[in-house]
């Protein structure tokens, strides 16, 4: 009957597999990325023409208040494609970033990033900014100028800049004149960098001072996280954070932002971010100035996450210059670090950060002599085992006790099974007498699933890991195993490990014992490969401790010296 059931099981297992895979196939992939909006358009409009379009300002809070409240932005924003496509867009292109500015208001409406992937398996870059019919996000930097009302239309130098080789630095330079004050925005790129250097430089010839603001604001609608895919589980946060001298790393989600939850601070330094799955955008103000950080919702309905920096006054006859910087790219931590302080915490490794952290810095320092994060992640495993040997060892030995000792302890369950008050005490002096914890199988699982969640987030998190391969058909360990096969090793290593397990006296307790395996494996079928590689690789260790462990307590002589016999 046994052998029926076994010729039954198998290929209805190989059939629900291929269905799984193919499934997988249907609908794990990638959409397309946005395509960059065109630099001329068809029909060019004035710039007057385009003035009158967008007579929005950048509405900025009272310091103090409550809640932001809906900011009014007018009814064409920069970035619109009513707006953007009624004008030519400057298109600017490094080595990491490939951007379009909107000479009105000079915003950024589009960014690609040429060094990473909108998906494994095509060349198209990733497009972090873009305003198209599916999603709206832009990076809006204004000026609030004394005596003028709405956005400033700038006139660029050019259409198209690039940073050739050989050169460091590229400068684009818009320029208007408003109400007599000479104003260039300036954007400076470096090589090698996804930070923009974003500055006013003002030029007051007149004999009437004037007062000016830098804003800066990321502004975002509710559509899904593009660099996120199908996944279960925990998800990474999408949303705005701040950082202030209060509080390093703040998040506010859209429905906070929405509900006005968000108190504005007027503080020195810090710091405001639209973060999502492996990448973010940010405005870091200067550090040694008094900036006010405020939410809002603007006149579609999106979410605004803004700064604005202290009013200066223009004195006659003078200049001055107001800057910020903006990062739009990765979430790499050294790189958020040398932007801003505290912007690395936007790499959220959750509420284990504190294990997270240095088991990244030790993957990383790992995958710096091998050269591949896949087995970077064995290492880091079997170190992270060798640390936790001590532990695991206790846990092993009790748990080979137990299993040495089942026939004794069965029998003192035939004996006193009508008894139970009566079979525990026997079963508490018997565990006493052969020193055996009854609890000491749990431990490796509570010390371990500490270090499970921070290495989840750890490699939910670390873009470092997208796109990056391990061997054979696994070529990006930041998604799950195309053919499944991690997964089903992992619940092959689970199901040896249970057999050297004692078996549960309960026989529900049993039941579900031997279901654990198979749950487990559903759940680890769209677990990130990276994570997957960790368990099975951790699994076998196990395995391997368990064994050698429990071989030494079945053949020492002492264990089970005391036993009752019949």
């Amino acid at each position: 009957m046994d052998v029926k059931r076994l010729l039954l099981l198998i290929p209805l297992a190989i059939l629900a597999y291929l269905i799984v895979v193919q499934w997988n196939q249907d609908y794990g992939q990638a959409t397309q990325a946005p395509e960059a909006p065109a630099i001329t358009s068809d029909s060019p409009a004035s710039s007057q023409d385009a003035a009158d379009t967008d007579s929005s300002d950048l509405s900025v809070p009272s310091s103090g208040t409550a809640n932001a409240g809906n900011a009014d932005m007018g009814s064409a924003m920069p970035g619109d494609k009513a707006a953007s496509n009624s004008r030519d867009l400057v298109a600017v292109a490094t080595d990491v970033l490939d951007i379009r500015i909107d000479p009105q208001g000079g915003d950024i409406v589009y960014a690609a990033l040429p060094q990473h992937k909108y998906a494994e398996d095509t060349d198209q870059p990733f497009v972090l900014l873009s305003d198209n019919a599916t999603r709206s996000y832009v990076a809006r930097s204004g000026l609030q100028l004394e005596g003028h009302q709405g956005r400033i239309a700038f006139t660029p130098e050019k259409t198209e800049y690039r940073l050739n080789e050989g050169d460091d630095q590229l400068q684009v330079d818009l320029s208007a004149n408003v109400n007599g004050v000479d104003v260039i925005k300036r954007f400076t790129f470096d090589r090698d960098s996804y930070a923009v250097n974003v500055s006013y430089l003002l030029d007051n010839p007149s004999e009437t001072p004037v007062t000016a603001r830098f804003v800066g604001q990321l502004v975002r609608d509710n559509s899904s996280d593009p660099s996120s895919g199908p996944k279960m589980g925990m998800r990474s946060f999408l949303g705005a954070a701040f950082s202030t001298p209060e509080d390093r790393y703040l998040k506010v989600d859209f429905d906070d932002i929405r509900d006005g939850k968000f108190e504005n601070r007027d503080v020195e330094g810090g710091w405001v971010a639209m973060i999502q799955h492996y990448f973010t955008s940010a405005w870091a103000p200067p550090q040694d100035q008094k900036n006010l950080f405020y939410t809002a919702t603007d006149s579609q309905n999106r979410n605004v996450a803004a700064f604005a920096g202290p009013t200066r006054t223009l004195g006659a006859e003078s200049k001055a210059t107001l800057a910020a910087t903006l990062y739009v790219g990765p979430k790499i931590q050294d790189r958020l670090e040398a932007v801003a302080p505290n912007l690395e915490l936007t790499v959220d490794f959750g509420w284990l950060w504190f294990i997270a952290n240095p088991l990244f810095w030790l993957l990383d320092h790992i995958q710096d002599v091998i050269g591949n994060w896949g087995w970077s992640i064995v290492i880091l495993t079997l170190l992270v085992k060798t640390a936790l040997l001590p532990l695991s060892a206790k846990a092993y030995k009790s748990m080979a006790r137990m299993r040495k000792l089942g026939p004794e302890m069965q029998r003192l369950k035939e004996q006193y099974g009508d008894d139970r008050q009566k079979m525990s005490q026997e079963m508490m002096k018997f565990y006493q007498k052969e020193k055996i914890n009854p609890l000491g199988g749990c431990l490796p699982i509570v010390v371990q699933m500490p270090v499970f969640i921070a290495l989840y987030w750890m490699l939910l998190e670390s873009v470092e890991l997208r796109h990056a391969p391990f061997m054979f058909w696994i070529t990006d360990l930041s998604v799950k195993d195309p053919y499944f096969v991690l997964p089903i090793l992992m619940g092959a290593s689970m199901f040896v490990q249970q057999l050297l397990n004692p078996t549960p006296p309960d026989p529900t307790q049993a039941k579900i014992m031997k279901l654990l395996p198979v749950v487990f494996t559903f759940f680890f079928l769209w677990f990130p490969a990276g994570l997957v590689i960790y368990w099975v690789v951790n699994n076998i260790t196990s395995i391997a401790q368990q064994y050698f462990i429990t071989r030494k307590v079945e053949a020492d002589p002492n264990v089970g010296k005391g036993m009752k016999t019949k």
